[in-house]
């Protein structure tokens, strides 16, 4: 299978945003360090936010002065947009844009693109709606993000495809939650559908502050396991992002949802328990 497929880590942002206790600036320059190692093209660094609303990324500038940049990578950052209707939020991202004026490239994300647990099922005329409207003003792409893990493979299918179609140039990200645990099956049918770029974060960390039981991202390392194992080529060191995923809990001071790193890939084989060649040797 030759589909070349490709994943941007957001575990630093999205994942650390929601942890209540503060990852040491130095922790995070090294885990980014460390994963600008791993072969992924688009590492999601941190976020410019009020310290206030999100205290864990008061040290976003610091962090993004120190990392160390590898070649092939793409470091981002979020800059959120206050909560406003859509018309408004559109407006004030129109401003962004104009000011950029194509000096650096533009990724667009949608939230609750899938579903939202206020209002419900989001139309997919909406969002070919709004995607059209973003891709008028010279957007580079679009992420398209099931937000509070709404969306199921079904509908996953039937909305890449739609998208694709509509707006082929556009570069297409899709970003998915683990919440109703169709996380993976989810990447399974827009990877069927044509997608090729996804988000993840290392051992799952993450959530929604505002969908109630709310869980973390797809995990990257159990993401990229399913689909090397089939066969797709992902670009990234799995072992090397196992070993990462390894170190988290000790950093963020929990467990983490991650499951192959506590099983191991399918391919790692593991001596027979004694009880068993025991068994084997009992006489009949």
């Amino acid at each position: 299978m030759s589909t070349r497929l490709f994943f941007n880590e957001v575990a630093t942002r999205d994942g650390f945003q929601n942890e209540g206790q503060f990852v040491p600036t130095d922790d995070k320059v090294a885990l980014v360090d460390a994963l600008s190692l791993c072969g992924f093209v688009k590492i999601e660094v941190t976020s410019f936010t009020s310290p206030k609303h999100i205290p864990m990324l008061r040290d976003a500038e610091e962090v993004m002065g120190r990392i160390q940049r590898v070649a092939g990578v793409e470091y981002t950052v979020l800059v959120p947009n206050l909560r406003m209707p859509r018309s408004r939020s559109f407006a004030a991202l129109s401003e962004v844009i104009r000011h950029v004026n194509g000096r650096v490239p533009i990724n667009v994300s949608l939230s609750c693109a899938f579903g939202c647990p206020m209002e419900g099922d989001v139309p997919l005329a909406e969002l070919l709606h709004w995607s059209q409207r973003f891709a008028d003003l010279g957007v580079r792409g679009l992420t398209i993000c099931d937000t509070t893990g709404m969306a199921h493979p079904g509908q996953v299918r039937a909305c890449v495809e739609a998208l694709q179609a509509r707006l082929p140039k556009l570069q297409w990200t899709l970003h998915f939650h683990n919440t109703r645990g169709m996380g993976l099956a989810n990447v399974l049918a827009a990877v069927q559908g044509g997608i090729t770029r996804f988000d993840s974060a290392l051992g799952g960390l993450g959530g929604c502050p505002y969908a109630p039981g709310a869980s973390g991202n797809i995990c990257t390392e159990d993401t990229l396991h399913m689909l090397q194992a089939m066969g797709y080529d992902t670009g990234v060191d799995l072992p090397r992002v196992l070993a990462l995923a390894r170190q988290l809990p000790t950093l963020v001071g929990h467990p983490v949802p991650g499951q192959v790193a506590q099983a191991g890939r399918i391919q790692d084989l593991h001596p027979a328990p004694a009880f068993i060649h025991d068994l084997m040797e009992t006489p009949a």
